[in-house]
């Protein structure tokens, strides 16, 4: 279960806009037809889809990162009662729902608003057209003129079709199909299995003089 009491977060309500994809084409968030963005847990998106269409009526509580529009909800109450972020282990079945259509992908159009992971750091844009483009947080990064409010932007990648949004993964970006840049892929971290420097195979001399002998 969620470690975070919903009961002491803050709430927003409003009407739902449209549902959020990510690359898996799975639901993991929506827009509120005021602006307000909301990310919820993938692991939640069966149930999201089963008590929510655009239009819900819905209050959600949860954790606003700051200098972002934008609440992590841990609970949102819905039409048909409460969702509640109870951890990926309580992930109900999603198979009787439909499976995203994948492949290549492209896209061009004007950027109606970014949006954001459950921190706040930019994850794509949504265009004006409600088609849904990603990037990995580094690059969103890179690329954060052509993700803000009114932006051209031209896109290549892999794509996920369902009926309630179409996402693309971008691997090229760019202002026009002509400027496109290739998106990095996301770079490793140093962790446990870090070797440490490498050699450059010649031998060195010790720091330390050889150790004196004493009579």
């Amino acid at each position: 279960m969620h470690w975070i009491d919903p009961a002491h977060l803050p709430e927003i309500t409003g009407t739902v806009d449209q549902f959020l994809v990510n690359k898996h084409g799975e639901t993991d968030g929506f827009l509120l037809t005021d602006g307000e963005e909301v990310h919820v847990p993938p692991h939640l998106s069966a149930r999201l889809l089963r008590d929510v269409r655009p239009g819900s009526q819905v209050k959600v509580r949860g954790v606003r990162p700051r200098g972002v529009q934008m609440v992590a909800a841990v609970a949102i109450d819905t039409p048909k009662g409460r969702i509640l972020d109870e951890g990926p282990e309580a992930r109900e079945d999603d198979e009787a729902f439909e499976k995203a259509k994948h492949g290549p992908m492209s896209a061009q159009g004007i950027v109606k608003r970014p949006i954001h992971g459950p921190k706040g750091e930019t994850r794509g844009a949504v265009l004006e057209d409600g088609r849904i483009v990603r990037l990995p947080p580094h690059e969103a990064e890179r690329f954060s003129e052509l993700l803000t409010k009114g932006a051209r932007i031209s896109v290549s990648g892999e794509g996920a079709m369902t009926s309630f949004g179409t996402v693309v993964e971008a691997r090229e970006i760019g202002a026009s199909a002509d400027t496109m840049k290739a998106v990095g892929p996301k770079k490793p971290k140093h962790g446990p299995d870090d070797k440490g420097p490498k050699h450059d195979g010649r031998k060195h001399e010790p720091k330390h003089g050889p150790k004196h002998t004493h009579a």
